[in-house]
């Protein structure tokens, strides 16, 4: 069994994640010895880091020479207008390996109330949207019934690794079991930046998560579904009824 990563910042100078070359290679060295086979460098299309296809293609050739690891393009995707103007227009151009899967990245502050129309328009230019770790997103925590819905229509959700062992603190830990309990947990990536506080490790995550839901269940998240997301094949997977709770009468007021 080998690991798939689909969100990393492996790649050097492009945004926040790894600096130099030596620390892409070191993070890469890291995830091979953690049990990884696959990653998807994902650098930041935002307004603070500009994304260039090119210069990711050109890293993924150059570092994949040095390491067992097979790495794929794709990127973190932020939800902002031109970003969205652009991908419905070139498609390719931001999905993961260049097939049919986006890892879209909410505001860390603030909640859109048009996210469904958002998201069905990528789902429309034949985009399938990946809601990447909204149990660290103080604002999704509060709205787990949309994210539910949202699995409803056609996403999927990415919990950090991190955020199982505590990295990220006890509310991102609390949601990230939350969203497990509820079904609404489809990949388990490491959205590592560095090889020691933010690493490409998935294992503690893993051992831990199988430890208390049973390989069976566990394994899919880390393997089998990010696998299916490099091909652009369809995810297995079916939505519990109960992962949508019905609110109260007095809820709605």
């Amino acid at each position: 069994m080998g690991y798939v990563d689909i969100h990393s910042h492996v790649l050097y100078g492009l945004d926040d994640g790894a600096e130099t070359r030596e620390e892409s290679v070191q993070m890469l060295e890291l995830a091979v010895r953690s049990g990884t086979t696959d990653i998807v460098a994902t650098p930041h299309a935002n307004g603070r880091y500009r994304f260039a296809p090119h210069l990711i293609a050109e890293q993924i050739a150059e570092l994949s020479a040095g390491t067992e690891l097979r790495i794929y393009p794709g990127c973190d995707f932020h939800l902002q207008f031109d970003n969205i103007e652009d991908a419905v227009a070139h498609p390719e151009k931001y999905t993961i390996n260049h097939k049919g899967y986006l890892l879209v990245e909410f505001p860390d502050v603030g909640f859109f109330t048009e996210t469904d129309a958002i998201l069905g328009r990528l789902l429309d230019g034949g985009m399938v949207p990946i809601v990447t770790h909204p149990e660290r997103n103080r604002e999704l925590r509060r709205h787990l019934d949309d994210i539910a819905r949202w699995v409803q229509i056609g996403c999927y959700v990415q919990v950090t690794a991190g955020s199982y062992t505590g990295t990220f603190g006890k509310g991102a830990r609390q949601t990230a079991n939350e969203l497990m309990h509820r079904g609404l947990t489809h990949f388990v990536a490491s959205d590592a930046h560095d090889v020691q506080f933010r690493s490409p490790s998935l294992l503690e995550a893993y051992t831990l998560l199988a430890d208390e839901w049973g390989e069976d269940l566990i394994r899919p998240l880390f393997v089998e579904n990010p696998r299916a997301v490099l091909t652009g094949a369809a995810v297995d997977f079916e939505l519990p009824p109960t992962s949508v709770r019905r609110r109260k009468w007095y809820q709605f007021w």
